[in-house]
Order: structure tokens, then C-alpha cells, then sequence
């Protein structure tokens, strides 16, 4: 059997982080001609990156889009990556897609030729060809669900998977949660009394489905049960919501 792990990193590129971003995200922020209109399940996203948006007959955007020149108003839109779970800082990224929009049919088509994805760990520019090309992560859409679900039925796996991380990292914790998960990994947000900060647990082989997802947390949870030496998080997590 061959190695499915070639050319496997252990998170997700930046194109593909943008594009799950867009594919997610349930609102969106446009600024055009001196104007700033926030739009509300409102968009889609064709398979090359663009964002088909459906607006009011009333909205300024629109009448930009028909009496701008050749039609094709310049564009800023901006979406943000909000974590599902409840924790401190829930937005993980955001997204600004800089380009031109062109009326089609009922609706505006917005091609970007700028391309920013914004992270804690800093601004990365994404080649519009790269963005055009890339796909969203295959759990994207049902990160939220995932997550949501660890999160509110299933604590004690959350816990037993502390025993994953440096303990150095778990010095004075409150509470840790689940932030994301995508097929590369899951990444928990640590949380102490005045900061915190996020570690992330790889799968040992990619998971392209939600039935090799679950495969692969167990794969997790078996290495974090051959832990002999729980951390103590238990107890410090009940005085931290004391």
C-alpha cells in the first residue's frame, strides 16, 4: 500500500484556510464608491472563488454596480471566521477579498484580485490564482456542528486530550475548549485567567470525511488515554469558573 501521507502538512494552506473561510462564513462586510453595507445570508461562492451576492433593489452597492464605469465598481469585502464554541476571542480569522463587481442576472459576481487572509499568528496575501484554484476544507461545513457537539456532550474527551500537551502549557488553566477542527487536525484554545493561547493536536494521516474524522479522534483519544500521568485540569478548571 503506498504512503497517502505525501505532500500532507499538518494544517491547512492559506488559500484553502481563505477559501473555508468564505465557504463558512454567514454574513459579509462590502465597501464600494464611499460606502459600507453589512449583507447577511446574502452570498454564495461559485467553484473559482467568485462571490455571487443577491442585494436589495435599493442598496447603494447595486446602483454603483449599474452606474459605475463598464459597470464594475471596485470592492472590498471582508468576512470573518467565527469560532462556534464559546471562548475568549471567538473570531480566528478574517478575510478581505479586494476586486471588481459585474451585474449577472438577479444578482452582483464579485472576482477578487486581492486576497488577505488575516490570523493570529499575522496577514498572509494569497495569490488570486492559488484562491481561485484551492477548494474548502472537506469538514468545513460541519465544523460547527463537530465542535458544538465535543464541546456540550462530550467534556471528558475534551479533558483526556490535555494530556496531549506540554505540560508547561497547561500551567494555571481555567478551561480549555475545542476551536477548530479541520482534516489536518484539531486545535484546542487554552484558556488561564488574564491569557491563554491555542495548541494544536495533528491527525496522524488526513481525514476527508466525517467517517475518517472520527476515525482519527479515536486514534487521538487512545493516545491520550497511554498517558500515565494525567494533568490535574479538573480541578483547575472548576476553580477558574468559580
Amino acid at each position: 500500500m503506498g504512503d497517502d501521507t505525501h505532500g500532507w502538512t499538518a494544517e491547512p494552506g492559506a488559500a484553502e484556510r481563505a477559501r473555508s473561510v468564505l465557504a463558512t462564513a454567514w454574513s459579509c462586510a462590502v465597501t464600494a464608491e464611499g460606502s459600507r453595507e453589512e449583507f447577511v445570508g446574502a452570498h454564495g461562492v461559485a467553484d473559482d472563488g467568485r462571490v455571487l451576492l443577491h442585494v436589495p433593489e435599493d442598496s447603494a452597492l447595486l446602483t454603483a454596480a449599474i452606474c459605475a464605469p463598464r459597470g464594475e465598481p471596485s470592492a472590498v469585502l471582508e468576512f470573518a471566521d467565527v469560532a462556534p464554541v464559546p471562548v475568549r476571542k471567538r473570531i480566528r480569522a478574517r478575510l478581505w477579498l479586494a476586486g471588481w463587481f459585474t451585474t449577472e442576472d438577479d444578482h452582483l459576481a464579485f472576482r477578487p484580485t486581492r486576497v488577505v487572509l488575516r490570523r493570529e499568528s499575522g496577514a498572509v496575501v494569497v495569490d488570486p490564482d492559488e484562491f481561485a484554484a484551492a477548494r474548502p476544507d472537506p469538514l468545513a461545513t460541519a465544523e460547527a456542528r463537530l465542535l458544538t457537539h465535543l464541546a456540550d456532550c462530550h467534556g471528558d474527551a475534551v479533558e483526556r486530550l490535555t494530556r496531549l500537551v506540554e505540560p508547561n502549557s497547561l500551567h494555571g488553566v481555567v478551561r480549555v475548549q475545542p476551536l477548530a477542527v479541520d482534516r489536518h487536525g484539531l486545535t484546542l484554545r487554552i484558556e488561564r485567567v488574564r491569557a491563554g493561547g491555542d495548541v494544536r493536536l495533528p491527525f496522524h494521516r488526513p481525514a476527508d470525511d466525517l467517517g475518517q474524522l472520527t476515525e482519527r479522534m479515536h486514534v487521538l483519544l487512545s493516545q491520550a488515554s497511554a498517558v500515565t500521568c494525567p494533568r490535574p485540569l479538573q480541578r483547575q478548571r472548576a476553580d477558574g469558573d468559580g
